[in-house]
């Protein structure tokens, strides 16, 4: 694994000198230097993240990445586009006031209705919003497509939380983001159901990078013989391999967390649960990410693929 240094230098006994000390913060000040202009020359990394089924924690998933990836000093935003049930404002108790149907149709800007989050990051909650697109004047899309253009700059991952299922919207999702993440999990129908998925985006766009995360297992092993059979079926019958980008280990603290409205990634640090998501964000980070658009195609692109 990428972190194994890391993780052998953090349990040595005995530290490193004054002088190896200063020197190994100032080459980790230009690996965090080197990395960021990186991802900043590529623009923001847009993830839909999805699942073939309710019921597989794919929302906890995104705002525990979420918080993870801000812990590496990313700025990232999550867009909420589980029309009508806000699951991320429930997760993490929050009420907000407005949300995207206020931009598109109100007076509020992108800016005005997203919500901080654990860690600083920044929520937009689409609530029926979404749902309202078609009806948009084209001075209205212009204004929306400016308002997301205007978080290029400022944003390195936007994270858009889908509905579970293979409905029409949640298709357009992942079609328009530049990459997908998988939340499956050990049982049988989340295993069939996220090839489902799967095999449906890459009928559509058979170079659609695609990831998995298989959440609630015991052990990795569990997690890479449920991904075996998920990327082997796909070899079979779509000619390509997906990647298996990691697990998060069946952990008490989750459902302690969840029912305190709080992320365990935050509120449990040293659970074995958090750590697969600091690991998780750390692959993510780790990326070089696919090739980027100019600001505004971007954004152009994804309003488009949500309308038609």
């Amino acid at each position: 694994m990428r972190n194994a240094k890391t993780t052998s230098a953090t349990h040595r006994i005995f530290g490193p000198s004054r002088d190896q000390a200063s020197t190994l913060r100032r080459m980790a000040s230009e690996d965090r230097s080197g990395e960021t202009s990186r991802e900043r020359s590529t623009g923001t990394r847009i993830i839909a993240v999805t699942s073939g089924k309710g019921g597989v924690g794919k929302t906890n998933v995104v705002a525990n990445l979420a918080a993870s990836l801000a812990e590496l000093g990313k700025k990232v935003v999550v867009l909420d586009a589980d029309f009508g049930l806000a699951n991320i404002d429930v997760l993490l108790g929050l009420t907000p006031r407005f949300h995207l149907g206020h931009v598109l149709f109100g007076n509020k800007s992108l800016t005005e209705v997203m919500i901080q989050g654990p860690n600083g990051i920044r929520i937009i909650p689409a609530s029926s919003g979404l749902q309202r697109l078609a009806e948009l004047t084209s001075e209205q899309r212009d204004f929306l497509v400016e308002s997301f253009a205007d978080l290029h700059s400022d944003t390195d991952y936007l994270l858009i939380d889908t509905a579970a299922g293979i409905s029409r919207n949640v298709i357009h999702f992942l079609l328009s983001a530049q990459e997908v993440i998988v939340v499956s999990a050990p049982e049988p129908t989340a295993i069939v159901d996220g090839y489902a998925i799967i095999k449906i985006i890459l009928k559509e766009d058979p170079a659609k990078p695609v990831q998995v995360i298989i959440n609630s297992v015991q052990r990795e092993e569990e997690a890479r013989e449920v991904f075996g059979q998920i990327n082997s079926v796909v070899r079979r019958f779509l000619g390509r391999d997906i990647n298996y980008l990691g697990h998060i280990e069946r952990d008490p603290h989750v459902t302690q967390a969840v029912r305190g409205q709080v992320l365990v990634a935050c509120q449990f640090p040293d659970a074995p649960a958090s750590r697969c998501f600091r690991q998780l964000a750390r692959s993510i980070s780790q990326q070089a990410g696919v090739a980027r658009m100019a600001d505004n195609m971007v954004w152009e692109k994804l309003l488009n693929d949500w309308i038609n």
